[in-house]
């Protein structure tokens, strides 16, 4: 019947009519059946139970402190690895070993023409991961409700890790550019998914800073790499000084990969694939509550509610609006994530080493200190949006925050003018270093976490998918055209970011809703209310904000269920 091996971690073989189940105090059974996750990854043939004196789930943590390890056990590998993916390549476009491994991509030892033609394929090859993380985040359309959360993220990890093996293994051309392509289509997938992950199981006053928290380690990992970078520019003649920087990666996504295995699912995919006694289990952990209690009941009830008003959705309703105006929720996801692009940040994440070195005429050493050091901004500025976003809220970020980074672009576009002005260089690198800091306050996790907040429960995957390919193919377009354009135009180039930050403050005043504080349900009834463009951000602030799985009504007494308040509100 059973086959039992202890060892120091007494763990524990049961194989028992083809279904593998854990042996929780409460005799509560999770059941693995062959072929799902994760019994056809971990457990293969036999199933695997950890009985170390009554195993609990997720790792025994419930509350904030689960909500604590998803954070750092998940996201931080994952969106370090994002963040690490976006820079470590331009700290290795100028060592001499990977120039003379890809000469086509030379654009620090030629000059005019050959130079610009260099500078275009260096582009394209960069640009090539972008490209893979487009097709990455639209695969997700499909995927994300299929096989839910969980089993995206750790696949699309896989997918990632398989492409920074072979772009280190690279011995030619072709092998660069299909890796990139590889590696963007697992980094695509798993930006479009996480932070839906996570949306779904934050409660409504940590959502914000639960998802900001993307955008600490996006910074982290844009540090990482430029300090590898550096440390590695002094492994001479040798390409481990490249192949190094571009493997590492994968630690991070096998991280991520394993302990995924050990969290919980969103409770809102599994109620809305029929799963509620899963769901249960995971609101009770979450909660820090009995799964049976009213509080949990309560939850369910609100999320059913809004599924039953919004209905099954397919995935191409999001292209019509209906009465939950999903086209525009799907639009205001894809232009925040737009906003994120076309800001410029990767004008400087992409190429800080780059501008300081061949356009601020910085020697190689100091030009590579300059840019490890500015990648701390990001995680810095990471923390003051965490501390900040669900106190002050959104908007207040992405307004300021533009303004803020077109005066940067602006004051770089002059202190680069001239060369050889010492005094103008220091301010240029000073306003570098700012527009990294801000940028990461207003529109690195931000608009990520925006982005899921938009998007109804039946279609969030989709318009996430969308809505992160959005950022790919912006990223895409930049990296493109910023070798060119600094080629070409020069200092004159920031002028063109600086115009576009400007743009952005009015964009978010008039037509970006307030979502602080809200739960996923009530954003829903803000959008139900709208009837044009201009009304979500007034509906918004006439709305009066409720917490989800906790007893309440409109007067204020708990007379009224969440249900029957919720349809009320939505007549209104």
């Amino acid at each position: 019947m059973a086959n039992h091996c202890y060892i120091t971690l007494s763990i524990l073989f049961e194989k028992s009519n083809g279904r593998l189940s854990s042996c929780y105090p409460s005799s509560t059974l999770v059941d693995f059946k062959p072929g799902s996750f994760p019994y056809s990854i971990i457990c293969g043939r036999f199933g695997v139970c950890i009985a170390t004196m009554g195993w609990k789930p997720y790792l025994g943590l419930q509350g904030n402190s689960l909500l604590r390890a998803v954070v750092m056990l998940v996201v931080c590998p994952t969106f370090t690895c994002y963040g690490y993916n976006m820079s470590v390549a331009g700290g290795l476009l100028t060592l001499d070993t990977f120039n003379s491994q890809f000469p086509r991509m030379d654009t620090f030892h030629t000059s005019g023409a050959l130079q610009q033609q260099n500078s275009q394929i260096q582009g394209t090859v960069i640009a090539l991961y972008t490209v893979g993380g487009i097709f990455g985040a639209l695969s997700c359309i499909y995927l994300g409700d299929l096989l839910g959360r969980r089993k995206v993220i750790f696949f699309t990890n896989l997918v990632s890790i398989i492409g920074a093996i072979l772009m280190a293994t690279s011995v030619d051309f072709a092998q660069l550019i299909i890796a990139r392509l590889i590696l963007g289509l697992g980094t695509g997938g798993y930006v479009a998914t996480v932070p839906v992950w996570q949306s779904e199981i934050s409660p409504a006053h940590k959502r914000g800073s639960n998802v900001v928290t993307d955008g600490i380690f996006v910074g982290v990992g844009v540090t990482a790499a430029l300090w590898i970078d550096l440390g590695f520019y002094f492994v001479q003649d040798n390409s481990v000084s490249w192949r190094f920087p571009l493997v590492f990666q994968a630690i991070l996504s096998a991280t991520a990969m394993v302990f995924i295995c050990l969290l919980p699912e969103s409770p809102r995919w599994l109620i809305k694939t029929g799963q509620v006694d899963q769901a249960r289990e995971v609101l009770g952990a979450l909660l820090e509550a009995d799964p049976n209690s009213s509080t949990v009941s309560e939850s369910i009830d609100n999320i059913e509610a809004s599924l039953a008003y919004c209905g099954s959705g397919k995935w191409t309703d999001m292209f019509t609006n209906g009465k939950q105006r999903l086209f525009h929720r799907t639009y205001l996801a894809a232009t925040g994530q737009m906003f994120q692009q076309m800001c410029g940040v990767n004008l400087i994440t992409y190429y800080a080493t780059t501008i300081f070195q061949q356009y601020l005429g910085m020697d190689p050493v100091k030009a590579r200190i300059l840019a490890a050091a500015i990648g701390l901004m990001q995680p810095f500025g990471g923390f003051l949006a965490f501390f900040t976003i669900d106190r002050l809220g959104r908007r207040p970020l992405m307004l300021w925050s533009a303004g803020a980074m077109s005066i940067c672009m602006a004051v770089l576009a002059g202190t680069t003018s001239t060369k050889g002005n010492s005094g103008a260089l220091v301010v240029a690198v000073i306003f570098l270093y700012a527009f990294q800091f801000i940028f990461t306050v207003g529109y690195s996790g931000l608009t990520f976490l925006y982005a899921t907040e938009m998007a109804p429960l039946q279609i969030r995957a989709a318009v996430s998918a969308v809505s992160t390919a959005t950022v790919w193919a912006f990223n895409f377009l930049l990296a493109q055209v910023t070798p060119v354009g600094f080629a070409t135009i020069e200092n004159r180039y920031y002028i063109v970011f600086a115009v576009l930050n400007a743009a952005i403050v009015p964009a978010v005043y008039f037509f970006f809703p307030e979502t602080k504080g809200r739960s996923l349900e009530e954003i829903d009834e803000i959008f139900a209310q709208s009837k044009s463009i201009f009304d979500p951000p007034r509906i918004a602030r006439a709305m009066q904000t409720i917490q989800v799985g906790e007893p309440h009504s409109e007067s204020g007494d708990n007379s009224g269920s969440n249900d029957d308040v919720r349809k009320e509100r939505i007549k209104a």
